[in-house]
């Protein structure tokens, strides 16, 4: 009797592995996949969040399609037969790997969301489909397996999302820094090969007759009302959307990269993770005091409260995130369901995650002029905290923090008191007095969405626009300037007072370097070649007989900068302008060769960076667009990257000379419109740079020992990270 309890509990316990290591290899290559498929698009959409958010979408979609399928089949075809049409999908994929986008892939002007929906579709969606209906399939397959563990298999969730996480971790951290792509994708193909192996080993198993417990094409349990699923639908939208408006907040202020758009992915796989952990170290209600007061301080960071380094400022978003959504995710996993209706309950969750990533990256854009989504769904989030509610009608004392605000702020601009010392400390108490109602569910929310959306309905400013690629505001500022706002950095400041029309300022300004330039080397500079438009700045330094091509990816920053009402360099410019809408190291590559005297890099949204413009490839684009004398100027302001060693590292890898200059605008130039900025000039020779070279304001270009040289196959932003500024 013994030897056969041992002999049932090493079959078991091998089961159990080999149905575990399935569902860990096929989450494994379905987070693996996601990030390596961004970073590949990325250059063709000119490096912006919004192609991450897009392709998260599509992913989840996907994801719900794999679910619906092991929903469907498993119910209409029963164990047996479902498993040899599983065997037979799982082969289809074979032929079209390694993952590879279709040559010659090229966005259309406007909104490219439909257009890139359709490429992700064509480049991976037949591989992702089939892994990602390995979960909820093999799942169901071991509910059956007779394994100790096999009446409640939902741990296994627990499992996969474990292996999404590792894999996910893996990309940034250990893949992307030592694989190119095309590696990447090798790799991939190789980690598909091996879940082909272990789902052909589980179906044997399945059809060899080890399963004991046959099982029943339709389920036993009680069925589930309208209501509930409904509401489980509802939750589960709330952690997507929150994951979705996290990365778009971080991506746009930081980088459009896989880091970025990893770390809130990752979090909110953790927190199902947790959740449907066999044991719970902490309890709701603990949860629910910490994901309240995240929240609030996710809302202080919004109003920038307080200035935060690139460290704090992920840690604090990071935080509210996984609180938030561990908070949902553990109040669904306590309501699971049984077995039977364990592929339904996953469907109900994958479509809940579906309809928040189309909310956010799909429908937001087009209802809110500014980025309110996210606020939004802080402020439904705190609304699940368990407990019951204080109701709508002690809904209206919450909205008081948010009006005192307001009339403080007010009076403070009225007496001309409104420095970013006060605004700060006024937001600050308003954010502290919230804390009043952290054990009052409904007051706590209203309050807190009052806050964030009252100041942000309330900046005032004379154009809004909000476009696939951003949000892009022209606001009044002091001294009659024009000020022109990308995200939260600005990219263009004109002043519209007497005598100041035309003047270049901000990062153009010309004691800066870029006006060095042009006072320096200007009489040999007639043909200039610019990537990126911002409020046209630029075009104030041309002449009679010069020509300047500027090369822009949002026709909406096109029309914004060619609108005399907001600016008007483009239209008073002595210079012949054209503006050419498109990717700018797609469309710069159809121009003649030799055609430039200069070529100015300066495309950047917030402070994310579109790293195509700075690999290996493209500096050798730009120098076949120049004549033998020309010259490529760099601009890397960046509050959170330093990109100089990165622009060197490419110099010297390709034999050219450069020179840099960081230069910080005094308290008087800031005041006319004037602002600190970085910029880095390179060329063939020391003797095309011209004065420069003797300029004591430049300095020699020097690169980083043991950075790896940026190409289009390989980057690793963690390499230039500055953990120090904010």
């Amino acid at each position: 009797m013994e030897q056969a309890q041992t002999s049932v509990r090493v079959a078991g316990s091998a089961t159990l592995a080999l149905f575990g290591s399935a569902i860990f290899v096929a989450a494994g290559l379905v987070f693996l996949l996601e990030p390596m498929v961004g970073k590949m698009l990325l250059p063709l959409l000119g490096g912006a969040a919004a192609v991450w958010l897009v392709t998260l979408v599509f992913f989840q979609a996907v994801l719900l399609a794999g679910y619906a399928f092991a929903h469907v089949s498993i119910r209409v075809l029963g164990l047996r037969r479902q498993t040899v049409a599983q065997l037979l999908l799982v082969l289809l994929p074979l032929p079209f790997l390694p993952v590879a986008l279709p040559a010659n892939a090229s966005p259309p002007a406007g909104s490219p969301t439909l257009w890139l929906l359709g490429l992700l579709a064509v480049t991976a969606g037949l591989p992702f489909f089939v892994v990602t209906t390995a979960s909820p399939v093999l799942q169901r397959w071991f509910s059956a397996s007779g394994d100790p563990s096999a009446a409640d298999p939902y741990f296994l969730y627990a499992a996969g999302n474990a292996g999404s996480l590792l894999a996910l971790l893996a990309y940034p951290f250990v893949i992307e820094p030592r694989l190119t792509l095309a590696a990447q994708a090798q790799l991939w193909a190789a980690g598909y090969g091996l879940f082909v192996v272990l789902l052909g080993l589980s179906a044997r198993r399945v059809l060899a007759g080890d399963v004991v417990a046959e099982m029943r094409a339709a389920p036993t349990s009680p069925a589930l009302s309208t209501r509930t699923r409904l509401r489980w639908i509802a939750m589960a939208a709330v952690p997507s959307s929150l994951m979705l408006g996290t990365t778009s907040y971080l991506s746009t202020d930081i980088a459009s990269v896989p880091l970025v758009w990893i770390v809130p992915l990752a979090l909110y796989l953790l927190s199902f993770v947790v959740a449907f952990a066999r044991r719970q170290p902490v309890s709701l209600r603990t949860i629910s005091v910490l994901a309240a007061v995240s929240a609030l301080a996710a809302a202080a960071s919004i109003l920038r409260v307080v200035p935060l380094p690139v460290p704090a400022l992920v840690g604090v978003h990071a935080a509210n995130l996984f609180l938030l959504a561990l908070l949902v995710h553990r109040r669904l996993a306590e309501e699971r369901p049984a077995v039977d209706r364990l592929t339904e309950f996953y469907l109900l969750l994958s479509l809940g995650g579906v309809l928040g990533g189309i909310f956010n990256a799909l429908l937001a854009p087009r209802l809110f002029s500014t980025i309110l989504e996210y606020p939004l769904v802080i402020a439904l989030a705190l609304l699940l905290r368990p407990g019951r509610g204080a109701g709508l009608r002690s809904a209206p004392v919450a909205l008081l923090p948010a009006l005192l605000v307001l009339v403080a702020l007010g009076g403070l601009s009225s007496a001309g008191l409104a420095g970013a010392t006060a605004v700060r400390l006024v937001l600050g108490a308003g954010i502290a007095v919230l804390l009043v109602f952290l054990g009052r569910r409904t007051q706590l929310a209203v309050g807190l969405a009052a806050l964030l959306f009252l100041i942000t309905l309330a900046q005032s400013s004379l154009h809004t626009e909000r476009t696939f690629y951003g949000v892009l505001r022209v606001v009044e500022g002091p001294r009659h300037q024009h000020v022109f706002v990308h995200g939260t950095t600005i990219h263009g400041i004109e002043s519209f007072a007497p005598g100041r029309l035309d003047v270049p300022l901000s990062y153009y300004s010309r004691r800066g370097p870029i006006g060095q330039v042009f006072e320096e080397l200007g009489p040999r500079l007639h043909t200039v070649g610019a990537v990126g438009l911002g409020s046209g700045a630029l075009a104030a330094y041309g002449r009679p007989g010069d020509r300047y091509t500027f090369y822009e990816l949002d026709p909406a920053v096109a029309r914004i900068a060619s609108n005399p009402r907001w600016f008007t360099y483009l239209r008073d410019s002595r210079a012949a302008v054209e503006i050419v809408i498109g990717d700018g190291r797609l469309k710069l590559a159809a121009a003649p060769d030799h055609a430039y005297d200069l070529v100015v890099l300066d495309a950047f949204s917030s402070d994310s960076v579109p790293v195509h413009l700075l690999t290996r490839e493209s500096v050798e684009l730009y120098l076949r667009k120049l004549r033998p004398d020309g010259l490529v100027a760099f601009h890397v302001t960046n509050r959170y990257l330093d990109l100089e060693p990165v622009v060197a590292g490419v110099a010297r890898s390709l034999g050219l000379v450069g020179l840099t200059q960081n230069h910080h605008a005094s308290a008087a130039e800031e005041r006319a419109g004037a602002r600190s900025s970085h910029w880095i000039v390179v060329a063939r020779t020391r003797r095309a740079l011209g004065p420069l070279v003797r300029d004591r304001r430049w300095h020699p270009l020097e690169s980083r020992p043991g950075l790896p040289v940026w190409t289009d196959q390989f980057s690793n932003i963690l390499d230039v990270v500055s953990f120090t500024q904010s």
